[in-house]
């Protein structure tokens, strides 16, 4: 009997710690995302839509007059072992121009759609569709202090789609190198060029700083093909840095330079801006944030690329806006009330219309956001 004791114990053990290695197709899974909507009125100016359009100002999403749709927001993830894939669904308003430059009707609801490799501890591939790595704002509303958008989020990319390298040089320091469509082209790559990408990064508990560059001609170049005019190769160097100065104030700063050469265009032309990010928790559940910002183009009017509404005799043009934000939590739920002054050196805000519009150099404005996060 004792000798059965041994081989019987071994057995129970093996059936134990194979029942402990089991594991389920959800292992590895996890969903999150937000749903979001809000009200917009312009204060200064019109509230209504007419022949001229509805006066908002030139930055992305949350333009809208009334009560209005932002989206619903999905990121599936799988992770197994040392791989993994990222599926990121967008539905509604903000969604769809998020990803304008998708070429077929399926891609109007991917945000992003990547797998990946961390082929060592130090070492990430990513293949497929990701948001940019410039800038301080990013398309999901629940990841931004400011519902409404800085001038250089709107007039940066988006979003690339292509192969990148990320690197963990040290517990601080990291790199990121990348080759790409031109920007915002996610699903293929109509123009036949690439666009090149790199970051350096430098981490620590109270924030961190980001340099990011992009290079690579955007359009092709189509006058050799009977398809009209191209711009030439773009350049853009970015600054994004944020730091915890206390446990109740943070201060972060995106600093940008974008430049195009004219190619077969009038003239070169870009932009470049700063704005600052100034937060403080006045509780666990309710923060006000500033975000000053001074945004500048060049070049933009004469070649039909104009962020701001407008532009002087040279295509030249400025805005500075200012946005004050709070953020109320509730549970999962934020809300969001801001008030926003846009102040711009050309008259491009409607103003006023009877059949003949004015415009007006400036436009005040209120917004209440609600952002559910899970």
């Amino acid at each position: 009997m004792k000798k059965l004791i041994l081989p019987v114990m071994l057995c129970l053990g093996i059936s134990a710690f194979a029942q402990e290695e089991e594991t389920s197709w959800t292992d590895g899974f996890t969903l999150s995302g937000s749903i979001d909507a809000y009200f917009r009125q312009n204060i200064t100016t019109l509230n209504k839509v007419t022949d001229e359009g509805y006066p908002t100002p030139g930055s992305s999403f949350a333009n809208q007059p009334g009560f209005a749709l932002g989206m619903a927001n999905a990121v599936l993830s799988y992770e197994k072992g040392n791989v993994g894939a990222v599926a990121d669904l967008v539905y509604g308003p903000r969604g769809t121009d998020a990803v304008f430059n998708s070429t077929t009707s399926s891609s109007s609801i991917v945000n992003q759609l990547y797998v990946y490799w961390n082929v060592s501890e130090s070492v990430t591939l990513t293949f497929g569709n990701w948001n940019t790595y410039l800038g301080y704002e990013v398309i999901s509303p629940a990841a931004n202090f400011n519902y409404s958008t800085s001038y250089m989020f709107s007039y940066g990319p988006f979003s690339h789609s292509g192969l990148k390298a990320d690197f963990a040089l040290d517990d601080n320091w990291s790199a990121m190198l990348a080759v790409m469509n031109a920007t915002d082209f996610t699903d293929f790559n109509p123009s036949g060029s690439y666009t090149f990408g790199g970051q350096l990064g430098y981490s620590t508990d109270s924030g961190s700083t980001f340099l990011n560059l992009l290079y690579g001609d955007q359009d092709g170049d189509y006058t050799d093909q009977g398809m009209g005019e191209g711009a030439g190769s773009t350049f853009q160097v970015d600054l994004t840095t944020g730091y915890d100065l206390s446990d109740l104030f943070y201060l972060g700063l995106n600093a940008t330079y974008n430049t195009t050469d004219a190619g077969d265009l009038a003239d070169d032309y870009g932009f470049y801006g700063v704005a600052l990010y100034a937060q403080a928790a006045l509780s666990d559940s309710f923060s006000l944030g500033l975000r000053p910002e001074y945004f500048s183009q060049f070049g933009t009017g004469i070649n039909d690329f104009d962020a701001i509404g407008g532009a002087d005799a040279d295509g030249d043009a400025n805005v500075f806006a200012v946005t004050l934000s709070a953020n109320a939590k509730v549970g999962p739920l934020t809300f969001i009330p801001e008030f926003r002054l846009d102040s711009a050196s050309e008259d491009v805000f409607l103003d006023s219309y009877d059949g003949t519009p004015t415009y007006t150099g400036s436009l005040g404005s209120f917004l209440l956001a609600a952002v559910y996060s899970f």
